[in-house]
């Protein structure tokens, strides 16, 4: 109760001050403080605290300035929108205010269908970098990379945007065009790209027999049907060689992640039943979850059958190799971090993006939301992902990069204000990732610009090496 009373004595010297200034708009004012003392009951840490009165006057005190001084009316929900934008996007890069359309697309985004270029973006020093196109989407056809800056969308500067604003003005009706103008770092002026907006209908799960015995299996998004998509393309593809898999490629590279249930079906589609495939830590008890490979954990209450337990057991012990890059971020990390740590495949590829950190979205009224970072990932070994990512066993370059991967990838480490590694495990002797053959004289250097790599194709030199990779292990476990 004397908490209770200094809250609310708090709230009341608040409103004082206010109605002492005159300030417009004090109802909304003293709503955001009764947000913030129920927030204080439910939480003991900040029972502890006391409302920070002064700062709650200096904001008021801007907030009436504002209104009465600034060169053009502002409306109070634009005041008070703005500075919920500047609380949030101050916090890290991932963390955000979703009004009513930004919510719908975030919904829509993870079922796996929306409209747009298709670009996973964050935002870094006011300007919009690109973390990795969607496979078959109009950017990758483009040649969009990751760690490219967008600067300009047609004729509007994408400074002083907001990231949601940015992303409103990329989306658009499917067959309008949109002008990019993007920096990138190893080009010595300003690239122009005109873009057609599509549907973008995200296939998350492709499947082939990239040599007989030997599948590959590439999740470009963490959606909510790709747990079972996984399985049917793994059933489809023993039945398709006639037989169990002798080899097993899992392509995980430009993969920006997704849902989380996504990454836990995936891992537990591999490892045995029970095994942990992450854990969480944050403030909260909410925020801290032991995930297994348990139906429970993938399935989550959604009422499904367990699409995992008609997998063929060869599936279980198949030999895997998990490729991966600078644009393999999130969910991906979740599931490499999961299945090296329990020895069950070789991760292969370039360092990974390194966002090892939990955005739970906590709807609000008038169908807004906040998407607040409340957790950091752990690997099963107690590694933090985050601004490290996942270290590959063996280091294998994509020759299409001419050798500069680390260098041309946007990672989590290079964005502004990201969250901390905060407690990690000391890496394990070996596990800093050696080198792979490199690749054939006359791959670097090339000064034309390369085709987007097509799925499975023949050239793809990093898939050939974890082929190679497979095969080489089934001729030493013969002899």
């Amino acid at each position: 109760m004397n908490l209770l009373k200094l809250a609310l004595n708090d709230i009341e010297e608040i409103m004082r001050i206010l109605q002492k200034m005159g300030l417009v708009g004090l109802g909304l004012v003293a709503g955001v403080s009764i947000s913030m003392h129920f927030s204080a009951l439910a939480n003991k840490e900040t029972l502890a605290t006391p409302l920070p009165v002064e700062e709650l006057r200096a904001f008021s005190e801007v907030f009436g300035r504002i209104k009465s001084d600034y060169v053009e009316p502002v409306t109070d929900k634009k005041l008070i929108n703005e500075a919920i934008n500047g609380m949030l996007n101050g916090l890290d890069p991932h963390s955000a205010y979703l009004d009513a359309d930004a919510f719908k697309e975030l919904q829509v985004g993870t079922q796996g269908e929306f409209g747009g270029l298709g670009i996973e973006v964050g935002m870094e020093d006011g300007l919009v970098k690109v973390i990795a196109p969607i496979e078959d989407s109009p950017a990758y056809h483009a040649d969009i990379k990751s760690g490219d800056l967008i600067v300009k969308l047609d004729e509007t500067l994408v400074k002083g945007l907001t990231l949601n604003e940015a992303v409103k003005r990329m989306r658009g009706k499917p067959g309008s065009k949109i002008t990019l103008t993007i920096i990138r770092k190893d080009m010595p002026k300003p690239l122009t790209v005109t873009l057609v907006r599509a549907v973008i209908k995200v296939q998350s799960v492709k499947s082939k027999l990239a040599d007989p015995d030997y599948g590959f299996v590439r999740i470009t998004q963490f959606q909510e049907h790709t747990g079972e998509n996984l399985a049917t393309a793994l059933e489809n593809l023993v039945k398709q060689n006639k037989g169990p898999l002798k080899g097993l490629v899992l392509d995980l590279r430009n993969d920006p992640g997704g849902l989380l249930t996504g990454a836990v079906g995936v891992s537990a589609a591999f490892l045995a039943k029970d095994a942990l495939i992450v854990y969480t830590e944050g403030r909260t008890e909410d925020a801290k979850m032991r995930l297994t490979a348990s139906a429970e954990n993938y399935l989550r209450g959604n009422g499904k059958n367990d699409y995992l337990k008609n997998l063929p057991d060869s599936i279980k012990s198949v030999p895997l190799v998990v490729l991966v890059n600078g644009g393999s971020a999130s969910a991906s990390e979740i599931v490499a971090g999961a299945l090296q740590d329990h020895k069950r495949a070789v991760i292969m590829g370039t360092q990974t993006f390194g966002k090892g950190s939990v955005q739970t979205v906590l709807p609000l009224g008038n169908n807004t939301a906040i998407k607040l970072t409340t957790a950091r990932y752990y690997t099963p070994g107690g590694r933090s992902i985050q601004a490290k990512g996942i270290v590959p066993d063996i280091l294998v370059e994509d020759p299409a990069s001419d050798g500069q991967d680390h260098a041309l990838h946007l990672r989590e480490a290079d964005l502004d204000k990201h969250l901390t590694n905060g407690k990690s495990s000391e890496e394990k002797p070996g596990s800093v990732g050696k080198s792979a053959p490199q690749p054939p004289a006359g791959t670097k250097g090339d000064t034309a610009k390369p085709a987007p790599t097509e799925f499975g194709a023949k050239n793809d030199y990093q898939l050939n090496q974890a082929l190679n990779l497979l095969k080489g292990m089934q001729i030493l476990q013969g002899k």
